[in-house]
């Protein structure tokens, strides 16, 4: 099968989505499929997008608006020499704005069937665009259901994910699909190795958060959670892998509390230094509300490495609470997290160990072979669904061009559509 997937991120920009795409296109290729990827050029020091395997590079604004994304540039049919030959017999869209709008014209121009990932709750990242405002969110939320009336599959990376999507009136198939994990590659890290890299004294308690370190992963709180639990503590520290705009208040945080020596930053991670990571820490903390997925729970938990984590979309399907870790209230206070992390450790080799076990096993349901299967089932089940037009792939150039008109207009009208939608609930507000 020829997979033709478009993307708003990918390599080397670090981040789930770009992590999933990578993973999945590597996975199909082991098993004899093939796969283009259409992604924004994404420029760093160390980068050449010149030489990239069965990749296309559009034109993009680089580090938009601050952030670390690439946003194409609107140049409709640019790529159409490429994908025509590849001959894709499935398009799969990871984001439903830019390249999402590629993707559709793309599906519709080969008279295909259209696969979209719903990764990202959108509505959580609108900082990153101007007039950020509840407006703004629901709007987003509204464009997203607007896009999948033309999809024929939305995956959900988890079960919450799939709920939320058919209450806001999704009524496409949608596929509970998580992105695989190597195991592994994560439970043969090196976590002795790290350690002595980074001058972590044997015995030393480690706490540790992995990603990037963005607004939208509610780190202050995390940060000032770790904090009260370190204080007073000289065998404990906390080990932080990524970068991103947080950096600064991070640091900030822990200097406030005159403990910035227990803070270790170790920037992005890549290779076997990720799983060696993960096997130097002792537990894990999560206090995000944005995912969809958390695929880095589940990296950590292939590890053999515990969890606390806040109740929330992507998460609450990784983590178990008091089996592989501690699963508290979204709304839990900083004190009652740092609390988590004292109960963790209160708890005794015995019972943290059954964790680690725990963790492990949880892991086994995110393997990389498992979920790839899913994935090529579901490609084949929406494939065979899919009812081609025989007659528009043999028609006159004057249906082609009525082709590529009409999908322009089903683009501007789901845009309009969710605009209605929005300024409809705005008026319904006000007059309540």
């Amino acid at each position: 099968m020829n997979v033709c997937m478009f993307t708003n991120t990918y390599l080397p920009h670090v981040g789930g989505v770009a992590r999933s795409v990578s993973s999945f296109s590597e996975d199909l290729k082991s098993l004899g499929h093939r796969v283009l990827i259409v992604a924004p050029v994404y420029k760093s020091p160390d980068q050449d997008d010149s030489g990239e395997d069965g990749v296309v590079r559009v034109p993009a604004i680089q580090n938009f608006n601050g952030s670390d994304f690439s946003v194409r540039l609107p140049m409709p049919y640019l790529i159409d020499a490429q994908v025509k030959a590849f001959k894709p017999d499935i398009i799969h869209t990871h984001h439903p704005f830019l390249m999402g709008d590629t993707a559709l014209r793309t599906a519709r121009e080969y008279h295909l069937p259209l696969v979209f990932t719903h990764h990202t709750l959108y509505e959580q990242y609108t900082h990153y665009v101007p007039l950020d405002s509840k407006v703004m969110k629901r709007f987003v939320i509204h464009l997203v259901s607007e896009y999948t009336h033309f999809c024929d599959a939305v995956i959900a990376p988890s079960r919450s994910v799939a709920k939320l999507l058919e209450k806001r009136g999704v009524t496409r198939p949608i596929y509970e699909l998580p992105t695989g994990i190597d195991t592994k590659f994560f439970a043969d890290g090196d976590g002795g190795k790290f350690r002595k890299q980074h001058d972590i004294e044997k015995g030393m308690l480690v706490v540790g958060h992995l990603g990037r370190l963005a607004k939208e992963k509610n780190l202050p709180y995390l940060a000032e959670a770790v904090c009260r639990f370190l204080k007073g503590r000289n065998d404990a520290c906390f080990l932080l892998a990524g970068t991103g705009d947080a950096e600064t208040i991070i640091k900030q945080i822990f200097a406030e509390s005159g403990q910035t020596k227990k803070l270790i930053m170790v920037g992005t991670l890549t290779g076997t230094n990720l799983a060696d990571a993960y096997q130097a820490m002792d537990l894990f903390v999560f206090a995000s509300k944005s995912e969809t997925q958390g695929l880095v729970l589940a990296e950590a938990m292939a590890a053999g490495t515990p969890v606390i984590a806040l109740d929330a979309s992507g998460v609450r399907e990784v983590v178990e609470d008091g089996v592989n870790g501690f699963l508290l209230h979204p709304n839990a206070s900083m004190r009652s997290f740092s609390k988590a992390i004292q109960r963790y450790v209160a708890a005794g080799e015995k019972k943290q160990q059954l964790m680690r076990q725990a963790a492990l096993k949880k892991a086994e349901h995110f393997t990389r072979q498992k979920c790839v299967r899913r994935l090529l089932d579901l490609y084949t089940v929406t494939r065979a669904r899919y009812v081609r037009d025989e007659a528009k792939k043999q028609g006159s150039r004057l249906e082609e061009i009525l082709d590529r008109l009409e999908v322009e207009w089903d683009l501007l009208s789901g845009k309009l559509e969710a605009l209605a939608e929005t300024i409809n609930e705005e008026i319904a507000g006000d007059l309540n």
